[in-house]
């Protein structure tokens, strides 16, 4: 099944409530540090409530460390990001994909988009600028998991 990563995650209570979603659905979550927060932070806890102790967790040293395991695994690594055109709704997703999340406060830097093997965006014909964390992640997650299921 596809895999979550989060790239050096700003907001405790989005990564909790990241996890939660995780547990539930039995998908694993790859951080990818520094976090911007203590990652046994109480917040993290609060969010995630009893489900962390159900929660698949890696944690990656930084990027070079996760991605030389993404590519000793041969996973497919697909970043959400606002500077792709390419809708995730029009996007097949694999079951060795590894979906890749910025910062919630600046993304990702340009290194880690050129490695993407892929790219896709959430379309917002509001106009908006982003979507929370969490939303977006759980958006992904449903639709890799219709499409693959």
């Amino acid at each position: 099944m596809i895999r979550i990563a989060l790239y050096q995650p700003d907001i405790a209570g989005n990564t909790g409530t990241i996890l939660r979603l995780a547990a539930c659905l039995a998908l694993t979550v790859d951080i990818i540090e520094p976090a911007g927060f203590d990652l046994s932070d109480r917040a993290l806890k609060r969010a995630g409530m009893d489900y962390l102790e159900m929660a698949a967790l890696k944690r990656h040293l930084d990027w070079s460390a996760f991605d030389a395991w993404r590519r000793s695994e041969g996973r497919r690594l697909v970043l959400f990001t606002t500077k792709a055109t390419l809708s995730y709704a029009d996007f097949v997703f694999r079951a060795d994909d590894v979906v890749l999340f910025g910062r919630e406060s600046a993304g990702v830097p340009g290194h880690v988009h050129d490695t993407a093997d892929e790219r896709v965006t959430i379309p917002m014909p509001g106009g908006g600028r982003s979507l929370n964390l969490a939303v977006s992640v759980a958006m992904a997650a449903g639709e890799a998991m219709r499409q693959l299921k």
